[in-house]
């Protein structure tokens, strides 16, 4: 199974199980305390969701190696195609 089919499988059951207990599909009648933590815990969820990508990424970021020989080969071959281009004419 894929890593896209597990989490997928994983939101609809929780999708569903969040849609039984505030909808009362299965008439087990909760009480209202369950019913105000279930109905806003979707966007909760997804704020949750944002604020971890955001602090994911902040911290890639931050924590980014640079590779100093890469970069200086890059460097030469930007070097050695614009000495190309402007052999053959083109000017910056």
């Amino acid at each position: 199974m894929t890593k896209l089919a597990e989490w997928l499988s994983g939101l609809t059951l929780l999708g569903v199980l969040w849609a039984a207990v505030t909808f009362d599909l299965l008439g087990l009648d909760p009480p209202e305390a369950v019913l105000q933590v279930s109905r806003p815990l979707p966007v909760f969820l997804l704020v949750a969701l944002g604020c971890f990508s955001l602090g994911t990424v902040g911290y890639r970021v931050a924590t980014f190696n640079d590779c100093q020989p890469a970069a200086a080969e890059l460097q030469a071959q930007i070097r050695e195609a614009k000495t190309d281009l402007q052999s053959k004419g083109l000017r910056f």
